[in-house]
Formats: C-alpha cells, sequence, structure tokens
C-alpha cells in the first residue's frame, strides 16, 4: 500500500514551506499564482487528500451543508442537489440530504442541528420556517432559501418568478384556443403556491376569461393530489378544455384521472405542468411544462450559502433565475363541437 502523501511532502517537492503549502490547498486566497497552480499540480501528481478529522478539528468546521426538501421521494429536487453539490465538492464540502415530510418536529430537528454546530449550513427548500423560530443573526447568515420564497424573513432566497410563470402557461394556453382553463394548486398560505395562484388569476383575468371558483382545486404537490382534484374537476357539469397545474407530479396525477374516463391527452383534454422534472420528457405523453434552471438554482444557492459562511457576501438580497415554456405533447386546441343533425 502506497504511502499517503502529506504537507511536507509536497513541500518539499515545491520548494516551498509546508504553511504556504497548506494556505494554497484550503483555499485562502494569500498563495499567488503562479506558485498556487504550482502546488496544486504537485498535490495533484502526488495524489494528496487532506485528512478531513484533522481539518475539521482546526477549524471547528463540520464541512458539511444540510439540504432540507419536503419530500425527498420527489425527483424535482435532484438537479438541485447536484448543482448544489458541485460547487460545495470544490470547496471541500459534504451535503446531507434532509427529509421533513412536512413533519414541523423533524423541520424544527433540522434547524437544531444547524444551531448546535452539527452542520455548517443550510440550503432550505421546505417553503416555511419552523413553528415559532427566530433564528439569530449568526444563524441566519447560514442558512439560504431556495426555489421558495418565505415571507418577512430576512434569508437569502434564490428563486424564480412564480407570478410571472404561471402567465406564461396560461398565455400558452389561451393561444391554442382554452377558454375553460382550470388549475390545481399547491398547498396554501405556502408563498409559491400563493404567487403560482395569483398570477393564474391575473392571466385569466387578462384574457377576459371567465374563472368559476370550482376551477380552483387545492393539491399538495403529490400525484395523488392531482388526480384527485383532477377528477373533482372533470365530475363538474361544465368541465375545463385545459388544466394548469402547480407542479409535474400533479400534472401526472391529472392525466391518469383523464385516461381512467376514457379521455386522450391532449386531443380531449390539456395538461400543463411545472418543473421539467426528468420524467416530464419521458411520460407518454410528453408533458408540457415550465422549465425551471434547477442546476442553476442549486449552483447559484451554493455559492451564495458559501459566501456567507467566508464572511465574504453578507447581502441577503433575492437572487431571481429565469424559467422557460417547454412544449411538449400534452397542450392542443380545445375539442371542437360537432353538431349532431336531428333524428
Amino acid at each position: 500500500m502506497n504511502k499517503r502523501a502529506k504537507i511536507k511532502d509536497i513541500a518539499l517537492k515545491a520548494g516551498v514551506s509546508p504553511t504556504t503549502v497548506s494556505r494554497a490547498l484550503s483555499g485562502t486566497g494569500l498563495v499567488a499564482e503562479p506558485t498556487l497552480s504550482h502546488i496544486r499540480a504537485i498535490a495533484e501528481t502526488l495524489h494528496y487528500r487532506p485528512n478531513i478529522s484533522a481539518r475539521n478539528l482546526r477549524t471547528q468546521k463540520t464541512m458539511s451543508i444540510l439540504v432540507v426538501v419536503r419530500d425527498i421521494g420527489n425527483p424535482f429536487y435532484l438537479d438541485i442537489f447536484k448543482g448544489a453539490e458541485s460547487v460545495a465538492h470544490d470547496a471541500g464540502y459534504s451535503l446531507l440530504m434532509a427529509n421533513t415530510e412536512d413533519d414541523p418536529k423533524r423541520e424544527a430537528d433540522y434547524f437544531d442541528m444547524l444551531s448546535h454546530g452539527h452542520a455548517d449550513g443550510m440550503i432550505l427548500m421546505t417553503g416555511k420556517m419552523p413553528l415559532d423560530c427566530d433564528l439569530p443573526h449568526d444563524i441566519a447568515q447560514k442558512v439560504v432559501v431556495a426555489l421558495e420564497m418565505i415571507d418577512n424573513v430576512d434569508l437569502t432566497h434564490v428563486v424564480i418568478d412564480n407570478e410571472y410563470a404561471s402567465i406564461e402557461a396560461i398565455d400558452h394556453l389561451v393561444s391554442l384556443g382554452h377558454q375553460k382553463i382550470a388549475y390545481i394548486a399547491g398547498p396554501i398560505p405556502e408563498g409559491m403556491s400563493v404567487r403560482r395562484l395569483a398570477g393564474f388569476r391575473h392571466a385569466m383575468m387578462a384574457t377576459g376569461l371567465k374563472l368559476p371558483e370550482a376551477y380552483i382545486q387545492q393539491g399538495n404537490f403529490s400525484y395523488q393530489s392531482g388526480e384527485r382534484a383532477a377528477d373533482r374537476l372533470l365530475d363538474l357539469p361544465d368541465p375545463p378544455t385545459a388544466i394548469y397545474t402547480a407542479n409535474d407530479e400533479m400534472a401526472f396525477g391529472a392525466i391518469r384521472a383523464a385516461k381512467k374516463r376514457g379521455l386522450s391527452v391532449p386531443e380531449d383534454l390539456s395538461v400543463f405542468g411545472f418543473d421539467d422534472t426528468y420524467l416530464a420528457e419521458a411520460f407518454v405523453p410528453a408533458l408540457t411544462t415550465v422549465r425551471q434552471p434547477c442546476l442553476e438554482i442549486g449552483r447559484r444557492a451554493m455559492t451564495r450559502l458559501l459566501a456567507h459562511l467566508s464572511g465574504d457576501n453578507p447581502d441577503t438580497d433575492s437572487i431571481v433565475v429565469p424559467t422557460e415554456i417547454i412544449v411538449r405533447e400534452t397542450t392542443a386546441p380545445p375539442p371542437q363541437k360537432t353538431d349532431h343533425p336531428a333524428t
């Protein structure tokens, strides 16, 4: 077994002090080029790997970040995790996925982990803070909120413009000729769900279309809730010709509800999702949806969090990343009424 290279081995080969090597490999910014690149090249040649336990003892850091989500089974979070991990890995951090299942106790437990130093920072994607949570400023600096806007908290947010994305989705359906458009919302009163619903209402009002209250049903982002909500919509005396949903999983559920009734998507019913998870393109028929730039959201959230942790950027201004409408196979013009001759 090869002997593990040490900092002093790199220093000897590079002709510098061990202190200079340590600074170069820890990314302190105190070692200038070309010495910095020279040291890193030698470290790679020697297959140097830092002693994580020793480093953590010296710095009093865990070198781990909590990524807190509401449902680890939702594939939507995977690309965000990948984007965050790519930045974290380069900085020497590991990510821990934390799953709350909307359980207030579990939400509070993860914040306790952060407060007690069991993790160095948190990317929060649940859309809410734990009940009675009053974060001290030094702990708040260790949290970045991704995806969902949490009102009345002084935290950095990396989000999309949910209201505008909904407006664009409805504009697409209207351009196809739909007038009877229903919406399956996410959990209210969470900020993301409220904003997407506001965009839907705004777009319907702007186009002068009627919006019966029964055309708005609430889900909880799960496949099953989308199916149940779509069943309620399709049971109406005057059912919609298009259903817009607050996420892709509920869209898949709505398509299943339509197929159970013998309806064809999109010939009989158009369905429009939100997120553009990897399943959206693989689904049959392929789902028309709003694409969130998940990798970019993950990268931006992790980059901002690392800046907070290093003390380089205390800014808590929100970062808004753009969305895109992806037109596939689940939207088409509404079915044409046919007049049957009298017999």
